[in-house]
């Protein structure tokens, strides 16, 4: 150990102990189901002897006195001194949770250091019933380990390997292209460039390989959570973990991991029954609560269910008419469907653990940032699942490409329910809208390019694509299909806020910028566009139940920043149009006036001086305030803008959502 520092040391004990940890409360879950299997003991006793020895090494003395207390709680079941008991269980556990603690530095003082009788002894007939378990999940999650070699690499090293891969496959394209515009050779025909492409996705897979780990590093975090859960509430219940093999991106389960433990609290807290009740509805004492994992092509689908009172749609529909949602015509599957809306709770009394309207609409918000989807099925009296969908991989993502509006986007191919040519006999109207058939029932259509806010997209004569969200369907008319395509997808830079029209980009190669679009969110706008109310959530900017919103027009060619903007003015409470130019603007206006106008100022056709100039000379439209959102900088374009006469000039570079709110609400008079 010469010339290692006392800190990298420590370091590495830290490293050393999250393994130690995670199969201490791996062989801690087995002991307690089998008191009886001899074999667990020693185990558990050379983990917590290794975790002393390595402590006093590292200088943690408080860590290594706990680990030889608990050690020796060990040694007495071991020598057959003390049998294995729940109290017992109940001590091993408490004092994992004070090592994890103490090892972590997130505990200054604690039974695990200040004092050591609650660890050295088991409680007494008096202390026999202990305080009800902590629901949250062990201090350390589970890592897997295995009998073969390995070394301990940091996660970001491996997320900077894939990025540089997928960096790599795209410049590799851009010279294909390159071949076939300045040489005219068909890359196809180059023996050396098929074997670089075939090298660089052998690379791509194994970069995306090295990130992915089995299910199972969640699931004695999950275990533990169902038994201090079930006994906190006198709930009997049986935990079963099938699949756990099942590997995913590591970055994608780690998302999930809160979301699928929120559901096993869900299960437990307002799912499965009392034994008691159980019983007078003729079932088993004992519950089950089962997580199912499985690959199905390129999708892992992570399954919660038990066999508990199932969901009270009557309740849900309640819930949602309180907040003002229609639930009128609704299916069965569709009022399941409501339990995702922020607010609507599926508990019919409020505890510490849910109840409160906040949840299943957070674990859709985080199922469908990975890119997934998640689906309800319940039976009243019989049970309920869910059903978490997600590609085992958000590098790269399946997509269908399509064109509107003459641009080209990708739609992640896992929520394309079908796409289908576009036939007179399927098109009809329904509550006022247009809608087409699809599987005997009707499904709202809209083009892809009037959602989008884009000039020319308001009509289409293509193929119609159908697009599915967790409760809703959603059709949308397309110039054309250009084909499916592994998209290595990127994320938008951390500084901007979502989008909620985008998902992601990809580098096409010829170098340009391929939009890869939320199904969800174009879900969402489409329904706001067709004002059916159906789905509509009453907005907290809102002032009051009459109050007449704002109308700003926001104009940039850019979408991006449209769909930036847009966002941010609608939290503000505003109703936000669209146009992608000048021309495209003038012609929104002519149609339906809006309160202000924001404009770019770098556009094709018309920039945003010349749209300025053109407000100013239209006698309907003179009065309407112009606000200028530029990355011209210099003062003879701020000028400019005055002379044209604009009301305001932000800079993109000192653009934030505080400054564009504020200016909005300075030049339309409303108070912040």
């Amino acid at each position: 150990m010469s010339g290692m520092s006392p800190e990298r040391v420590r370091q590495l004990f830290a490293q050393e102990a999250e393994v130690r940890l995670a199969e201490l409360s791996r062989l801690l879950l087995q002991l307690e189901q089998n008191a009886d299997d001899e074999t667990l003991v020693g185990p558990v006793f050379r983990e917590l002897h290794t975790l002393k020895g390595s402590a006093a090494v590292a200088g943690l003395d408080e860590v290594s006195r706990t680990a030889h207390r608990l050690e020796e709680v060990v040694d007495d079941v071991r020598a057959g001194r003390r049998p294995v008991t729940a109290e017992v269980i109940d001590t091993l556990w408490q004092g994992t949770d004070q090592l994890g603690a103490a090892i972590s530095g997130s505990q200054a003082e604690g039974p695990a250091t200040a004092q050591p009788s609650p660890v050295g002894q088991v409680p007494g007939p008096a202390d026999a019933r202990p305080d009800p378990a902590p629901t949250t999940s062990p201090t350390t999650p589970p890592t897997t380990t295995g009998a073969a070699d390995f070394i301990m690499v940091p996660a970001e090293r491996l997320e900077e390997l894939a990025r540089l891969v997928g960096e790599t496959t795209s410049a590799q394209l851009r010279v294909g292209r390159m071949l076939n515009d300045r040489f005219r050779v068909d890359p196809a025909t180059v023996a050396e460039f098929n074997e670089l492409s075939r090298s660089l996705n052998d690379l791509r897979d194994h970069a995306i390989r090295a990130q992915m780990v089995p299910v199972s590093t969640v699931t004695d975090q999950l275990h533990r959570a169902v038994r201090d859960m079930a006994r906190a509430q006198g709930k009997d219940v049986r935990w079963e973990a099938i699949g756990m093999d099942t590997e995913m991106d590591r970055g994608v389960l780690r998302r999930l991991s809160d979301s699928v433990l929120h559901l096993v609290r869900n299960a437990i807290d307002h799912g499965i029954e009392s034994p008691e009740e159980r019983e007078r509805d003729g079932k088993t004492p004992q519950a089950v609560l089962r997580l199912h994992a499985m690959q199905l092509g390129s999708e892992v689908i992570i399954a919660v269910s038990d066999d508990g009172r199932g969901i009270n749609t009557e309740f849900v529909e309640r819930e949602a008419n309180r907040l003002g949602i229609d639930t009128e015509g609704l299916s069965h599957q569709e009022r399941l469907g409501l339990s995702f809306q922020a607010g609507v709770s599926t508990a019919q009394f409020v505890t510490d653990l849910s109840g409160r309207g906040v949840g299943l609409d957070v674990v859709r918000a985080s199922v469908e940032a990975a890119h997934g989807r998640v689906e309800v099925r319940s039976e009243p009296g019989v049970g309920t699942e869910f059903r978490i969908i997600v590609p085992i991989t958000v590098a790269v993502l399946r997509c269908l490409l399509v064109e509107a509006a003459g641009r080209p986007f990708a739609l992640p191919f896992h929520r394309v329910l079908l796409s289908q040519a576009q036939e007179p006999s399927t098109n009809a109207r329904a509550e006022g809208r247009p809608v087409v058939w699809v599987d005997g029932g009707p499904v709202p259509i809209q083009a892809l390019g009037e959602t989008l806010g884009l000039a020319g997209g308001e009509t289409f004569e293509g193929p119609v694509v159908v697009l599915a969200s967790a409760s809703r369907r959603h059709a949308f008319g397309v110039d054309r299909l250009i084909g499916q395509r592994d998209v290595v997808i990127k994320a938008l830079s951390p500084v901007l806020p979502r989008l909620p029209l985008v998902a992601g980009a990809a580098v096409e190669p010829d170098g340009s910028i391929l939009v890869v679009l939320d199904p969800p969110g174009l879900i969402q706008q489409a329904g706001r566009a067709g004002r059916t109310g159906r789905t509509s959530m009453p907005t907290a900017s809102t002032e009051g139940a009459g109050a007449a919103r704002r109308s700003v027009l926001v104009v940039d060619d850019a979408l991006v920043i449209r769909e930036l903007q847009r966002g941010i003015l609608e939290r503000a409470g505003f109703e936000v149009r669209v146009a992608t130019d000048g021309h495209h603007a003038l012609r929104a206006l002519a149609q339906e006036r809006s309160d202000l106008v924001v404009t770019d100022i770098e556009m094709p056709t018309m920039d945003g001086f010349a749209l300025t100039e053109a407000i100013r000379a239209h006698p309907a439209l003179a009065n309407t305030p112009v606000l200028i959102v530029s990355s011209r900088a210099s003062t003879a374009d701020q000028q400019r803008g005055m002379d044209v006469g604009a009301d305001g000039y932000i800079i993109k570079s000192a653009f934030d959502e505080a400054s564009l709110v504020t200016a909005v609400n300075r030049l339309l008079g409303v108070k912040a």
